[in-house]
């Protein structure tokens, strides 16, 4: 059985646009697949951070300090405070200015919970900018 597609006079048309959906769908494939594997490559806390030898930053005037004890005192600058009062004293030692980079210094022996219970009080509280504070190592360059 033979199979004719186009009869001698007629010649087939020739497409002269470039079919883009193939290339579309490999962009979309490719932009799923950065949009998966960006936030894995990111880390935004460190907790790790014994001993630091990074080059120490600029401190403000008068910094404000949130310090966790190993006994599991929570304080703002020198002042004990509960977990529950924590934003209204980080407010009160900030003035109000939410856009201050609070310190977080927390104790080696401090769980990672207790750190996240800090952190979600600041930030319910309105304080997004904090800072880990670490011990710098010995001989470290300043």
């Amino acid at each position: 059985m033979a199979l004719k597609l186009a009869s001698d006079s007629e010649d087939l048309a020739v497409a002269h646009e470039i079919n883009v959906t193939p290339f579309i769908d490999v962009m979309l494939v490719l932009l799923i697949i950065f949009m998966v594997a960006a936030p894995l490559a990111t880390v935004d806390v460190k907790v790790d951070l014994p001993v630091s030898n990074a080059q120490a930053a600029a401190k403000p005037e008068t910094p404000v300090y949130l310090s966790l004890q190993a006994d599991g005192a929570i304080l703002v600058n020198e002042d004990a405070v509960e977990l529950g009062g924590l934003g209204m004293a980080i407010e009160q030692a900030t003035a109000g200015d939410r856009e201050e980079r609070v310190f977080l210094r927390a104790d080696k022996a401090i769980t990672y919970d207790e750190i996240m219970q800090a952190m979600n009080a600041l930030r319910a509280a309105g304080y997004v900018h904090v800072a880990l504070v670490g011990a710098e190592a010995p001989g470290a360059a300043l």
